[in-house]
């Protein structure tokens, strides 16, 4: 087995997920590549990642059973887990005046499951591949948790949850040597927010900033890759911003 650390991304195929692997394959660590329905493009990051030992698992991880499969397989494959990033998530519209109920609270169940549920079961199942040697979890939270999504009102929410998620379970799990913090991006360069650039409201987006631009996969995954460092250890618990002093917080 090659040397470094046993790490599982969700949905790593594409975006920030992808930089994340990179970065810490790129830094000699193993990564297991988490996609639900991206098998193409898991296959081709997995060819390009640096190093060796690297595995790619799927699975829809609003199901409990499937997270606890993915974390299984990864941690076979790996020799280990060492450290989780919560990253895979969803986004679905769901404005409160313009939906049927119906489909509505669909919308906003299916969010949560995904955004919210699926970290919680991920961590469960991760945790028990790490006691006993430590570990860490970085989840993938939002601006969206802080300053609200009037479209989306169940991806705020969900991201908010998963703030106070973090935060309880590095409390809870510090005592094992298991450290939990999050990141929370603004708009970060992907192919959604890309074509919502073309969009009339691109220019206003790109204000938002006051650097004029949004973030890069990679620099949400050089945060990712410093709060999964050992140097970074007392700092679980931690909520870092990485959306470009976009939205302050006090």
């Amino acid at each position: 087995m090659s040397a470094g650390r046993a790490v599982l991304v969700t949905g790593a195929s594409r975006g920030i997920g992808r930089a994340t692997a990179l970065a810490f394959a790129g830094a000699g660590d193993r990564v297991a590549i988490h996609h639900r329905d991206s098998a193409p493009l898991a296959g081709r990051l997995l060819e390009v990642l640096p190093g060796s030992g690297h595995v790619v698992v799927a699975g829809d991880l609003g199901d409990p059973e499937v997270a606890e499969r993915v974390v299984t397989e990864a941690a076979d494959g790996l020799g280990g887990l060492d450290v989780l990033v919560n990253n895979a998530g969803v986004s679905l519209p769901h404005d409160i005046l313009e939906m049927d109920f119906d489909s509505w609270r669909a919308a906003f169940q299916r969010t949560l499951e995904v955004n919210l549920f699926g970290p919680a079961y991920l961590i469960y199942f991760a945790v028990r591949h790490m006691l006993g040697r430590g570990g860490v979890v970085v989840n993938v939270s939002s601006r969206g948790a802080f300053r609200g999504e009037p479209g989306q009102p169940g991806y705020g929410a969900s991201k908010a949850g998963l703030n106070a998620l973090g935060q309880s379970l590095a409390v809870a799990l510090a005592p094992r040597g298991i450290s939990v913090a999050t990141v929370a991006p603004g708009w970060v360069a992907t192919d959604m927010s890309q074509e919502e650039l073309k969009r009339p409201r691109g220019q206003e987006i790109l204000k938002q900033s006051p650097f004029g631009r949004i973030a890069t996969p990679e620099e949400v995954a050089a945060a990712i890759l410093f709060l999964a460092s050992p140097e970074a250890r007392f700092s679980s618990g931690a909520i870092l911003d990485v959306n470009g002093a976009s939205y302050l917080r006090t």
